[in-house]
């Protein structure tokens, strides 16, 4: 009796290794991305993806609102891309004032227009100034034909739509589409 216990638990284990190995192949799988923020007290960092194959790291100058995005090139040691973005102009943010910035990416996936060979990033960044309350997505206006052949790439990023209020809140704009942004009176605290 004792010799057929082993053998039962190793064919019990065997038989769930088997089964846990195929369903695995049917189960849907979805890609992790790690982000990653910093910040001085002149600039601020992120990292983001642009595609499935490589991420941008974002910097913003806080002294002068100038958002700047590098990709690495497929070679070690190159960099296949540049994309630059003035925030402060944006946001209608005087540079010349002391502006507090933040920034940070997140993932989102707009839809690519049709015949464009540009498609935007898989990453969005995020930039927000706290004394105006005003903040932006910036999305890196991308070509994977041209990475995938190692050519260079350098433009201004794409406006994700207008600035808004991030003390406001969209209300009912939020729901209406681009370029809709609350537009009614300003309440007061009391109201």
């Amino acid at each position: 009796m004792f010799p057929r216990r082993p053998s039962r638990l190793l064919i019990g284990l065997g038989i769930g290794l088997l089964g846990g190995v195929l369903l695995s192949g049917f189960w849907p799988s979805s890609p992790l991305y790690a982000v990653a923020t910093d910040r001085t007290d002149t600039f601020g960092a992120a990292t983001g993806p642009v595609d499935n194959e490589v991420e941008a790291f974002y910097v913003l100058d806080f002294l002068t609102g100038n958002l700047k995005a590098f990709v690495p090139g497929k070679q070690p040691g190159s960099w296949t891309g540049y994309f630059f973005r003035d925030v402060a102009a944006d946001l209608g943010v005087d540079p010349q004032k002391n502006s507090k910035y933040f920034i940070t990416t997140g993932i989102a996936t707009p839809r690519r227009a049709g015949g464009n060979r540009l498609q935007w990033s898989t990453a969005m960044c995020y930039v927000g100034e706290v004394s105006s309350g005003k903040m932006a997505a910036y999305s890196i206006p991308w070509s994977p034909t041209m990475y995938a052949a190692g050519q260079w790439q350098s433009r201004e990023m794409w406006l994700a739509g207008p600035a808004i209020s991030f003390r406001e809140g969209l209300g009912q704009a939020g729901r209406m589409g681009p370029g809709a942004l609350p537009g009614g009176p300003r309440r007061g605290r009391g109201e």
